[in-house]
């Protein structure tokens, strides 16, 4: 069986909508997907919004409610029964979110045990044959096959292969 590794955040999780949701309530800016494309969110905050931003981004509980990705669930539960998959996420550099991701998938997604979940701080030790993460940094140790989900910060990179959601995964890996 190949072992496939999938990142959290921006691939299965869609953090950057509760971001920005949060940033146009406390501040009434909206970002249109033109103001982020190709930039992080982080560098499209105004600078004297930052610090408020990182807090935000640190707060225990920012983590726990994330809204799943669509179809994200049902592939992942077919993917589980075709791969060695894991759940990895560099979580530690949002040392609050370890309990919050750990719950969230034992919440949405019960067919994923403690085994398969590697919340760490540098992606690579990671050596599957596949994986799916959003940040190219990820792939820069990486042996396998690379697949880069598509997200407004990565855009611009080139000569990955691509996915811009779930049924696109579906129809590559299964």
């Amino acid at each position: 069986m190949l072992t496939l590794s999938v990142d959290m955040d921006e691939v299965i999780t869609d953090t950057a909508k509760k971001l920005r949701d949060w940033y146009t309530n406390q501040f009434g800016i909206v970002f249109s997907n033109e103001d982020l494309h190709g930039k992080d969110l982080k560098h499209a905050v105004k600078q004297e919004h930052f610090s408020k931003f990182h807090e935000y981004l640190n707060a225990p509980g920012f983590f726990g409610d994330l809204e799943i990705m669509a179809n994200a669930r049902e592939v992942l539960e077919e993917l589980n029964n075709k791969y060695d998959l894991y759940i990895v996420s560099a979580a530690l550099e949002f040392p609050n979110s370890l309990k919050d991701k750990y719950d969230w998938i034992a919440q949405h997604l019960p067919f994923i045990t403690w085994r398969q979940i590697c919340l760490c701080g540098n992606k690579s030790i990671v050596q599957t044959d596949i994986m799916i993460d959003d940040r190219t940094r990820n792939f820069s140790h990486f042996q396998g096959r690379k697949i880069l989900y598509t997200q407004h910060h990565n855009i611009f990179e080139e000569n990955y292969e691509r996915v811009s959601n779930w049924q696109e995964i579906e129809e590559k890996l299964l």
